[in-house]
């Protein structure tokens, strides 16, 4: 296989994980969303442990990025928080698509916090990708049931694109990757742990196990997407990741029998298909950059 090859079948597996984790998170129950981000925090936080002392690498990090490490911290928090709950309250796949809106919520906060240019097809992928964010979440007829956790979903999406932006941040200034996980579970399961306490529900052994899983099914994905992009360009492979949105109907289908309704079919149609424009476009540009040079 080659590098390419061997990225989209790392980032294809990723998708399966997230979806895996988004099922058993499902699975988990009536639980508050703070109670089960705990847990899926926990599990990620030994993992990257494992990994840090295996590496031999140590804690080490430089003082100065500490915002930065806060920043991505405090809106991962708040994006799975927000995705958890509307995993527990829409369609899979309805869940699946809105937190699939964080690459374009990346760019506009690239804008703010990267001070990096919008391009005019930048900001039409962006606008028309709302619009298909729109037929999901149906504002004008959705019930108040509905709709609510449909915007938290757009939430969480937006979080998930500003912590997403962070992390590139703190990439560039030469942070580790197992050290930048490892900081978010520590300060997520810290900051949720209070409430824990206090609003704890009582878990069968059966949730627990299903916790345990998405635990497991998120470190999957971590690692999975780590490896991916480090044999390809996210730019050349970061549109395979879109296939979480079947893997995520499939399950819901066979575990919930649940189907979407056309409306959504045709959001995940166009939020997809910017995606995929947006992937042939750069993979254009970036080509004819290079025969120019």
């Amino acid at each position: 296989m080659s590098e390419k090859q061997k990225a989209i079948f790392y980032i294809v597996c990723s998708a399966f994980f997230f979806a895996l984790m988004n099922m058993f998170v499902k699975m988990a129950g009536d639980l508050p969303a703070i109670q089960k981000s705990f847990f899926r925090n926990f599990v990620a936080f030994f993992m990257a442990l494992f990994l840090l002392m295996r590496s031999g690498a140590g804690f080490s990090f430089q003082k100065k990025n500490l915002p930065a490490f806060f920043g991505r911290s405090i809106f991962g928090t708040l994006g799975i928080l927000c995705n958890f709950y509307s995993v527990d309250h829409l369609l899979l796949s309805d869940a699946s698509i809105l937190n699939k809106l964080s690459p374009f919520f990346a760019i506009l906060s690239s804008y703010f916090i990267l001070k990096e240019k919008i391009t005019p097809i930048q900001g039409t992928a962006v606008a028309v990708a709302f619009g298909g964010a729109l037929l999901v979440v149906k504002p004008g007829f959705a019930m108040a049931g509905v709709l609510v956790p449909s915007l938290i979903g757009v939430a969480g999406g937006l979080f998930a694109g500003v912590a997403y932006t962070l992390v590139r941040v703190l990439g560039q200034r030469g942070e580790r990757g197992p050290f930048i996980v490892l900081f978010f579970s520590a300060f997520s399961c810290i900051v949720t742990l209070p409430f824990l306490i206090f609003d704890y529900h009582p878990m069968t052994g059966t949730q627990i196990l299903m916790l345990l899983f998405a635990g497991l099914s998120a470190a999957g994905g971590q690692f999975t997407i780590t490896a991916a992009y480090t044999h390809a360009p996210a730019r050349e492979v970061s549109v395979y990741d879109y296939t979480q949105i079947v893997f995520a109907a499939a399950l819901g289908f066979i575990f919930f029998s649940q189907i979407p309704d056309f409306w959504s079919i045709i959001g995940y149609c166009i939020i997809a298909g910017v995606a995929v424009w947006m992937f042939v476009y750069t993979a254009r540009k970036d080509r004819s950059s290079k025969a120019g040079k």
